[in-house]
């Protein structure tokens, strides 16, 4: 599947309407993508193709001095392990539950659209990173095969990045960039 700018941003300003969101995509500049993941974290990279970008705490008094808020700083040591490798179904489900709060995809409920229009979209945003793509997030609802999450769980956990009470995120790598889809509650 391809996609273009039109397409991707759509799915991207439409599904994230409602969350404190960062969403973000950077150049792949180093072997270790956590570098690049950190980049985008500061807002130190431009999208490579002048895609859009989500970031609703752009204005936070907070940010003055502090060019991660909402993230902490971090060094890729302590990043690395927070971030688990998922497949491409957990990942699409995942950009779904980051629609809101609680990680959820009972969030799909708030959108007049159907779950599996929902589901297009987010297979839209994925499309920009290609196939051989990989995926990783902070969140945990083990599935019951290695790498996947299971949204059936009422419960989950996560590896926080950020400064709120609630961050999950996705992180895709591709060979060329990097995407960062979180959303933030308090």
């Amino acid at each position: 599947m391809s996609v273009d700018q039109k397409s991707w941003d759509t799915a991207v300003r439409h599904l994230y309407r409602d969350a404190v969101a960062y969403i973000a995509t950077g150049p792949r500049r180093h072997e270790d993508w956590v570098l690049d993941v950190l980049a985008l974290m500061t807002r130190a990279v431009p999208d490579p193709r002048g895609w859009a970008r989500v970031d609703d705490e752009a204005q936070a008094p907070e940010r003055v001095g502090n060019p991660t808020w909402p993230f902490a700083v971090h060094p890729p040591e302590y990043v690395a392990p927070r971030l688990k490798e998922i497949d491409r179904d957990s990942a699409e489900n995942l950009l779904l539950a980051l629609t809101e709060t609680g990680c959820t995809l009972s969030n799909l409920q708030y959108f007049t659209e159907s779950p599996d229009e929902l589901r297009a979209m987010a297979r839209t945003i994925l499309a920009r990173y290609g196939d051989e793509a990989t995926y990783r997030t902070n969140v945990s609802k083990h599935g019951s095969a290695p790498g996947t999450i299971d949204f059936t769980l009422e419960s989950f956990e996560y590896n926080p990045l950020g400064v709120f009470m609630e961050d999950c995120g996705l992180v895709i790598v591709s060979d060329t960039e990097v995407g960062l889809f979180w959303s933030f509650a308090d």
